[in-house]
């Protein structure tokens, strides 16, 4: 089975730098064609984040749109989600973000809720999902859990996502993480609105015994129940949130949780349906 990975990392973040010996993973470009010939992943979209100085994110001071930035070239089968920083979106934030939006290799946009302190619906944000719906671009958020200390959860909540997708029907979101750990929530606003998405990334940092441990436990119980109660995988993403875990690992334990006759969609067609640009790289 051919996979899209739907969310990775490839900045220069000290945490994911720190994260790849929890992981055990090559946290560099030669590592991730490494792992995508491994794992038959045609594709991953990165999720672009700076920081200004290491451990600073939120960074107040990034400049509007963040980037890839952790080796000077990108990786050809390495789609791009610019990301937001709302401190920054003055007329010439959002002047370098259309232009980005414009190159082949740019698939979405990518807003870091709970990391900076404004909700999904916020005026501040507004402008992005003008150049969204004229771009036919999907945004997505972070929802659920932040890595650092410092972000606020309140803003990370996926039942916030709700009234931005009403009000915003011009344009397709993805919720990261289907909001752990609030899963039956983002379940919840996945199925009540057809213009939104969830990837399912970022539910374990480790290696494959870590995977391994908690799937045969009940950690992973409150994840059965939202996928079962959202059943929508037609709008369900396979996402690894690599280098938080090896991508031929993470899916398979995706899969474990995913009935197969949903794999071929969630693994790979809904990327496409989600992500259109992302057709034009892709040699299946």
């Amino acid at each position: 089975m051919t996979i899209i990975d739907a969310h990775v990392h490839f900045s220069n973040i000290q945490s994911f730098i720190d994260t790849e010996h929890q992981s055990r993973v090559d946290y560099s470009g030669k590592g991730l064609r490494k792992e995508m010939d491994e794992g038959g992943v045609a594709l991953c979209i990165g999720m672009g984040v700076t920081e200004t100085e290491p451990e600073e994110f939120p960074d107040p001071l990034a400049v509007s749109p963040m980037m890839l930035d952790l080796e000077p070239e990108i990786p050809a089968s390495l789609a791009v989600c610019p990301g937001i920083n709302p401190y920054s979106l003055d007329q010439e934030g959002l002047d370098r973000l259309e232009k980005e939006i414009q190159k082949p290799a740019v698939a979405g946009i990518k807003i870091y809720l709970g990391y900076y302190p404004f909700y999904a619906y916020d005026s501040v944000y507004q402008p992005v999902y003008d150049l969204a719906a004229a771009y036919q671009t999907p945004v997505v958020f972070h929802t659920g859990d932040t890595y650092s200390e410092r972000g606020l959860l309140k803003y990370a909540h996926p039942l916030t996502l709700d009234e931005v997708a009403v009000d915003r029907r011009d344009v397709n979101f993805m919720m990261a993480h289907l909001g752990d750990p609030w899963v039956l929530t983002g379940a919840e606003v996945v199925y009540k609105n057809p213009n939104m998405f969830a990837d399912l990334s970022g539910w374990v940092v480790g290696t494959k015994a870590d995977l391994d441990e908690k799937l045969a436990g009940d950690h992973f119980n409150h994840v059965r129940h939202a996928l079962s109660f959202c059943d929508h995988y037609e709008k369900l993403l396979f996402g690894s949130d690599w280098p938080l875990v090896p991508i031929k690992d993470y899916a398979e334990f995706i899969g474990n949780l995913i009935p197969s006759r949903h794999h071929e969609h969630v693994f790979y067609e809904n990327a496409l349906r989600l992500f259109p640009k992302i057709k034009n790289m892709i040699q299946r």
